[in-house]
């Protein structure tokens, strides 16, 4: 049996408050979905996330089950974008939120093991009486960002936005980066049990260099 936790093997995964640091981010595989709207109040948030975590274990079983390969069940992440960016990172306009909440999943997870483990999450489901009404709209897609600035944010999410600020207006036009791409979050702790004051999440903004 093989044990892989890439939180611990990819640098990636590894950030530091306080500490804007360019990463160059490989090609990763994950489980996505898409949505729109205030993530403490919109249903297909809350159904997004309801859907990702029960493929995500499905794949974990049946990958040490199948493959001999037991992997952890990775974060839960979010890619974030709005019309107007001023809305994400300064007034904090959650209803125009648009996102993509997703968890990684290794290359070894092949396309019929993604169908498969949706079955079984689905079949499941229905013995329990319990639907999943976004399972269908999961997919398994591979995101590839290339060279990357984050940095660790400790405490509430609505705190980010003066460290994207000075990320925005400071770090990159004085080491001539440019933004592209989406915002990108890693959750790191659990959402349920941590003291917001206390949460972890990396914050990571591919980039280019300027003209």
């Amino acid at each position: 049996m093989t044990a892989i936790d890439p939180k611990k093997t990819l640098d990636a995964y590894r950030a530091k408050r306080g500490e804007f640091r360019v990463v160059e981010v490989p090609p990763m595989q994950y489980l996505m979905i898409d949505g729109a709207g205030d993530p403490n109040t919109s249903p297909a948030y809350r159904d997004a996330v309801s859907a990702l975590f029960p493929v995500a274990y499905a794949l974990k079983f049946a990958s040490r089950n199948d493959l001999g390969v037991d992997t952890v069940v990775m974060p839960l992440e979010g890619l974030w974008h709005a019309p107007d960016m001023e809305s994400f990172t300064s007034r904090r306009d959650k209803s125009a939120w648009m996102w993509t909440m997703m968890i990684m999943v290794g290359d070894h997870i092949t396309a019929p093991m993604f169908a498969a483990a949706v079955e079984t999450v689905t079949q499941k489901a229905a013995k329990k009486e319990q639907p999943i009404p976004a399972l269908h709209s999961v997919r398994l897609e591979r995101l590839d960002e290339g060279t990357c600035v984050q940095t660790l944010h400790v405490g509430p999410f609505d705190d980010e936005g003066p460290v994207l600020d000075d990320l925005h207006h400071r770090f990159f036009p004085e080491n001539g980066l440019q933004m592209r791409g989406l915002h990108h979050e890693i959750y790191l702790s659990d959402l349920r049990r941590t003291d917001p004051a206390k949460l972890r999440t990396i914050l990571r903004q591919p980039v280019a260099s300027g003209a």
